[in-house]
């Protein structure tokens, strides 16, 4: 059998660079944890710089979301606590070094190509207040989710849960999430334009630059679209987006408070005292039952999360390239291991799957471990720089590129997905139980019901053995239900931490 090095063909030999791309996925043949070399390997193109910038903007508003987040809810749970923005910058860069390193670089650059990055877990970013106030600890959390996907990759139940997922199902999952997702950006950047003193904005109004700025980028990502570009969406609007806050007069607003240099990376500094850094110390058993429920949460929405994601790759590449797409269960084993060691070293990061990288990616038609060693060094100079992180976190710049990097796609490929009677029908039920409950349950609950054949497609219920049809889709469900309602999520329930 020939090798990549020996299948590969300059770009010129091809009719277009589309051809060429598809042509690179098919040949590839990625090492699972043996070392892979560029030129022998994968090879590194143009096209894995638009993925890496998208996912470094990304991950830049995520991860300052995530420490805004623990530091509020910490702050308001805990008397003795007091943490602010400086605290929530600090933490991300120490997020950014360590894990870029590891897990990025060395991980699915190097050692596994098939492994997404470990990014973010952005549905969990709402719950982070509820996590503080029921006496949870970040590194309890991080340990316990650690170990809990761990177990779950070993096993293979990730792929298994992806498998037992119908495209209606993941079609409604991701319509619901999109649009969630998009009205929420849409409303963050309205909420800032109002914020803005109209004396010192030149047009007069912030909600009205505000509104120019999405008009403008809908024009930008619908002229993408037309010309086949999508994947330069979040550099280009995001771009664009900062561009004219700035000529319309909010650049007041942007502060550059973030000096160059390297945050304290010593884990004593964050973890072994009380005086400082988290301002928790060590958890203790206390903390890691008041975790538990929220570490179950998190896993279980690892499978529906990665399976959007994977998605994506299958949509957008070529037959034949099975051997590239992002394997589950070792993205899993990576988030695993990377959320406890980030978190460990002073970090705060619930993890899951890097959605603004593998969605760019997917739609360029490129691999994951070129542009994987490119976001890994922009992460590293930005960390280190220290400024870029105020831009990548100014509201305009920061919703501008989760709203055509992550949201929009999702509800394309949600809406691509739904064409069949029988996937609309789940998708229907995924999204309306999704707007009563949460997107997990909405999950579980449409798995169980599509896999026996009570809605969706009875032809692939049929086909199922009774493992997939009762056994693991009716476990899931009671798991989901019981995590939920031990933290609270049920609309107008209090969850167990309000009897405690």
């Amino acid at each position: 059998m020939k090798t990549y090095k020996e299948l590969h063909k300059p770009a010129s030999a091809f009719k277009n660079r589309s051809d060429y791309l598809n042509h690179e996925l098919q040949i590839m043949k990625p090492r699972r944890f043996r070392l892979n070399l560029p030129g022998r390997d994968f090879r590194f193109e143009w096209e894995d710089l638009v993925p890496a910038l998208a996912g470094t903007l990304g991950i830049i508003a995520m991860y300052s979301s995530v420490m805004m987040a623990w530091a509020n809810g910490l702050s308001e749970a805990w008397d003795h606590i007091t943490l602010g923005k400086e605290f929530a910058i600090e933490v991300s860069r120490v997020e950014m070094l360590i894990p870029a390193i590891l897990f990025v670089v060395l991980a699915s650059g190097f050692l596994n190509p098939r492994a997404n990055l470990a990014g973010n877990h952005g549905p969990m970013i709402p719950l982070i207040a509820s996590i503080a106030v029921a006496g949870a600890h970040p590194l309890a959390l991080a340990i316990l989710i650690g170990v809990l996907g761990l177990l779950l990759s070993v096993f293979k139940g990730g792929s298994r849960l992806v498998n037992l997922t119908s495209k209606g199902v993941a079609g409604g999952l991701l319509i619901f999430l999109g649009f969630t997702g998009a009205l929420s950006q849409i409303t963050a950047v309205q909420s800032w334009g109002m914020g803005l003193e109209s004396s010192e904005v030149a047009l007069g109004s912030m909600g009205f630059l505000g509104l120019i700025i999405l008009g403008v980028t809908v024009v930008v990502y619908s002229f993408l679209a037309r010309i086949d570009k999508r994947w330069l969406a979040i550099p280009a609007c995001a771009i664009t987006a900062l561009g004219i806050a700035l000529l319309g007069g909010a650049g007041f607003d942007l502060q550059f408070t973030t000096e160059m240099g390297l945050p304290n990376l010593n884990p004593v500094h964050w973890w072994g005292s009380t005086e400082e850094g988290w301002m928790l110390g060590l958890p203790n058993t206390q903390h890691f039952i008041a975790s538990l429920p929220f570490a179950i949460l998190a896993v279980a929405m690892w499978s529906p999360d990665f399976l959007g994601h994977r998605i994506f790759q299958e949509m957008n590449y070529p037959k034949h390239t099975d051997k590239v797409l992002m394997d589950v269960d070792d993205t899993m084993t990576m988030c695993s291991l990377r959320q406890m060691v980030g978190t460990a070293v002073g970090g705060g990061n619930i993890t899951s799957s890097w959605g603004t990288y593998m969605i760019p990616a997917a739609i360029a038609k490129r691999p994951i471990p070129g542009g994987a060693i490119f976001l890994g060094l922009m992460v590293l100079a930005v960390a280190v720089l220290g400024s870029p992180m105020d831009v990548a976190v100014w509201p305009p710049v920061r919703c501008i590129a989760l709203l055509v990097g992550v949201f929009l796609p999702m509800i394309e490929a949600g809406i691509q997905m739904v064409k069949k009677s029988a996937c609309a029908q789940a998708a229907g039920i995924c999204v309306f139980t999704a707007m009563i409950s949460n997107p997990v349950l909405a999950w579980a609950l449409a798995m169980f019901l599509d896999n026996n054949g009570l809605i969706g497609d009875k032809e692939r219920a049929a086909k199922l053995s009774v493992v997939d049809k009762l056994v693991i889709p009716l476990s899931i469900l009671l798991i989901c239900i019981s995590a939920i309602l031990t933290v609270g999520m049920f609309r107008g329930s209090y969850g167990i931490q309000a009897f405690l």
